[in-house]
């Protein structure tokens, strides 16, 4: 019967058939591989892209610190010069910046330079120093 099958088949058509199906087997495992070897390159092209991202922040982290580091001692040096030019001001200078301090509004010319004039010599002295 087999026999008898094949002859009305033909010989061309069972190979066409047998091709077909190793055909189709050679896509699925090639398209399966494919997709693996795909998805390794997306990981490795992610992988990369993490490894320069977190490079580029470990920099901008360093920069911050160090920014942070010459503001605190910017601070430090102001914080001295404000203690400084406090103890060297009269009850008057500093009763008059407080007034000033209170309305928001900037000293006047006059003001300045009767406030500038006598802790401006210590000052310039002592800040020789803290520089």
């Amino acid at each position: 019967m087999k026999v008898t099958f094949l002859q009305k088949r033909g010989p061309g058509r069972i190979t066409m058939k047998v091709l077909f199906v190793e055909l189709q087997q050679h896509l699925k495992s090639s398209s399966g591989a494919s997709v693996v070897a795909i998805d390794n390159k997306i990981e490795q092209a992610m992988d990369l892209v993490k490894s320069h991202l977190m490079y580029a922040v470990r920099e901008e982290v360093e920069v911050l610190k160090e920014q942070i580091k010459e503001l605190i001692e910017k601070n430090s040096q102001l914080e001295q010069e404000n203690t400084l030019l406090k103890t060297l001001a009269s009850p008057e200078q500093l009763a008059q910046f407080q007034a000033q301090l209170q309305t928001g509004s900037p000293p006047s010319s006059g003001q300045a330079q009767g406030t500038a004039q006598q802790p401006a010599q210590p000052a310039s002295q002592g800040s020789g120093p803290s520089a």
